[in-house]
């Protein structure tokens, strides 16, 4: 698996001092850059969409609004850190770059009051999330240093990705079947089924196993705005092209169709964004070896971001 985000170091250095410290909260963020977004895509930049689905497949540990901020301050950046985390590594930041904002939790502890000590003593003080502080974090082409350990990265070739995928789909319960009768539909999801047409190669076989995947998971998505058959069929193939960036195969160009998510209606391309990055998250998460697992995500973040 190709893991290309690294999360900061809590007791990394945070402070850049060429930038505002300007405080504002996750959903601010989140409003600021979809605003960006949609301003961009109504002028005709549709690749701005694929740019925002670009981090998502090599960030996918970090929360929603991280990514956007990610993708909007440094579109191609492909793996960041924090400044402690770079240097662990033996890498230094290149004089006079600028760091690329993000938010970082602020973790607090709530203790048991006396009450609850005398009444159960098995029951521990709780980390709970206070609020954010500005973080920033810089990409390799930042930095300066000894070449990186290569991580397996696949081309052209799920590997053993794809017994992965199955082994994820057969715990989740949905039965798999490979069936001509479908045809000429590559996949079709009919709700704790999946249904594939043979025939096709591993790579193809991969990417729409992992469509369908997507639509079976999106059902028990809890949704606000009602989507269209159109909508879904996106949300679903921006997915597998996340999911398939992220593990190394060619997936083209996601631009022409990637810009249907958005209708002129910001609450449904947000929703639709946020969903992708989500389901994205679990698929990616569910293909990671315990060996090969080099990021720690930051949940707290992603819960509320």
């Amino acid at each position: 698996m190709n893991t290309v985000a690294t999360t900061p170091t809590v007791n990394a250095p945070t402070q850049n001092p060429k930038q505002p410290q300007q405080r504002q909260s996750a959903k601010e963020i989140i409003a600021a850059n979809v605003k960006s977004l949609i301003e961009q895509l109504e002028a005709g930049h549709s690749d701005a969409l694929t740019a925002y689905l670009n981090a998502m497949s090599r960030f996918h540990s970090y929360s929603f609004g991280n990514i956007l901020e990610i993708a909007r301050q440094r579109p191609g950046a492909t793996r960041v850190a924090g400044m402690y985390a770079w240097n662990q590594l033996g890498r230094r930041v290149k004089k006079g770059e600028k760091g690329i904002r993000i938010l970082a939790p602020i973790i607090g502890i709530k203790r048991k009051s006396d009450e609850e000590a005398v009444t159960d003593i098995t029951k521990q003080n709780t980390r709970v999330l206070v609020g954010f502080r500005n973080a920033y974090v810089f990409d390799v082409e930042q930095t300066d240093g000894p070449d990186l350990p290569q991580m397996e990265h696949v081309q052209g070739d799920a590997g053993e990705n794809y017994d992965r995928l199955l082994a994820f789909i057969e715990k989740q319960g949905i039965e798999l079947v490979f069936t001509e009768k479908i045809a000429p539909a590559l996949g079709v999801s009919y709700g704790g089924r999946i249904a594939i047409l043979p025939g096709q190669s591993k790579a193809e076989t991969f990417a729409t196993l992992v469509h369908e995947l997507a639509h079976e998971l999106l059902m028990h998505s809890s949704r606000r705005t009602t989507t269209t058959k159109t909508v879904r069929e996106t949300e679903a193939e921006a997915i597998a092209f996340v999911v398939g960036k992220a593990i190394g195969l060619q997936t083209g160009n996601a631009s022409a169709s990637y810009i249907a998510l958005y209708h002129g209606n910001a609450s449904l391309l947000i929703e639709s964004l946020e969903v992708i990055q989500q389901v994205s998250a679990v698929i990616l998460a569910a293909l990671v070896s315990s060996a090969t697992e080099e990021t720690i995500p930051d949940a707290e973040l992603a819960r509320v971001a």
